[in-house]
């Protein structure tokens, strides 16, 4: 204990220390790539040495810049998803993502439902036509206006249940929302 405060002095080190180590743990657990973990560190740096990190839980921080890498990197998670890995409740990591959005003057896209088919197909092992099926499906919904304003996760998950009732790979409404739009118990 002694050696590892004496190597780590400042207190800035240590809680960059610590913020490390938790970006690793909740990005092994969500199955993060190593690039957006990477983002996600430099994220968290950025915020540290502009000192908007002080008064903030460490994990809420952490998980905060790991949802926004994610999202600047394309790889979309939801709240929930972060919130169940990460120790740390939904609205404190959109809290924390909003504040870091505007303090780091960090600008993204709202994340489309064709973000999420591809990872709710795979693990429904629904096949590649239904997919494709699926992000058309979004695609014309969204030109005529039909998905504005609706929870992204939702629109996909409702898209991918359609295009497999269309392609005879039925899955049942249920076994799309267990497996897409995960709720916290």
């Amino acid at each position: 204990k002694w050696n590892k405060k004496l190597r780590i002095s400042r207190t800035g080190e240590r809680n960059l220390a610590l913020a490390l180590t938790e970006l690793d743990r909740v990005s092994s657990r969500l199955g993060i790539p190593r690039y957006v973990r990477e983002d996600a560190a430099l994220i968290y740096r950025k915020a540290a040495k502009q000192n908007i990190i002080r008064g903030r839980s460490i994990e809420g921080m952490v998980a905060a810049c790991i949802y926004t890498a994610c999202r600047r990197c394309g790889i979309p998670r939801t709240l929930d998803e972060m919130s169940e890995v990460s120790r740390v409740t939904k609205k404190t990591i959109g809290k924390n993502y909003r504040f870091l959005a505007r303090e780091l003057n960090i600008k993204l896209k709202p994340t489309s439902p064709t973000d999420y088919i591809p990872r709710f197909a795979t693990k429904l092992g629904l096949s590649n036509q239904v997919q494709s099926k699926a992000i058309n499906i979004v695609q014309e919904s969204g030109k005529q206006g039909l998905i504005s304003g609706r929870e992204p996760t939702g629109v996909a998950a409702a898209s991918l249940y359609i295009a497999s009732v269309l392609l005879c790979e039925k899955k049942t409404q249920k076994e799309i929302t267990d497996k897409s739009i995960q709720k916290k118990q």
